[in-house]
């Protein structure tokens, strides 16, 4: 079951101070560990022409690592990253994140993994030990050599290889809330403010 679903990005005008390519800031390391991803989940890719978008860094799923890619022209490529196995006999059955869901799925082995298309989107997927590496976009966007030597290339950011990930914060006090009631903070102000 999904805990926690990664921010949708759209609309980004401006790219420059979104990310460095290759490397993650340390507060992009702080805050996906404080959303509970497992240090030896947290990867970054080199994409041609895509620029990593640090404020996407989420968790996925009960301890993955997900982030966007993001092109100058508005193209998105998201990377995740989980716990799992995939195979042969997984490949067709298991729909491409964001594809029209009747959409039937075509799947390519070769030596680096599988890639897969359906409805428009497409994706590279190689399995690394316990868990996957999954690139996904548009079909006309990010190639497909592109994303095989993407995922190809992904590297571990983080040296902490325990996948422990930190314990949730725990939630903040606020002393205007009633116990009782609709939940809104009660503020004694009177009318008008």
């Amino acid at each position: 079951m999904i805990r926690r679903v990664l921010p949708i990005l759209l609309g980004l005008a401006v790219l420059s101070g979104c990310g460095t390519e290759g490397t993650l800031s340390q507060a992009a390391l702080d805050q996906a560990r404080a959303q509970g991803v497992a240090p030896d989940l947290i990867y970054v890719v080199d994409l041609p022409g895509y620029e990593l978008a640090e404020q996407s860094i989420g968790g996925v799923g009960e301890e993955g690592f997900g982030a966007f890619y993001v092109s100058p022209e508005g193209g998105q490529v998201e990377l995740r990253i989980d716990r799992g196995a995939f195979s042969d006999a997984l490949c067709a059955d298991t729909p491409v994140k964001d594809a029209e869901p009747t959409a039937a799925v075509r799947c390519e082995r070769d030596e680096v993994g599988w890639y897969r298309v359906a409805g428009g989107r497409h994706e590279y997927t190689a399995v690394s030990g316990d868990h996957y590496i999954r690139l996904n976009g548009r079909v006309g966007e990010a190639d497909r050599a592109v994303l095989k030597a993407a995922v190809a290339g992904a590297r571990h950011v983080t040296g902490e290889g325990s996948g422990t990930p930190l314990p949730p914060r725990t939630p903040v006090e606020r002393g205007d809330l009633p116990t009782n009631g609709d939940g809104a903070p009660n503020n004694d102000v009177g009318a008008g403010g």
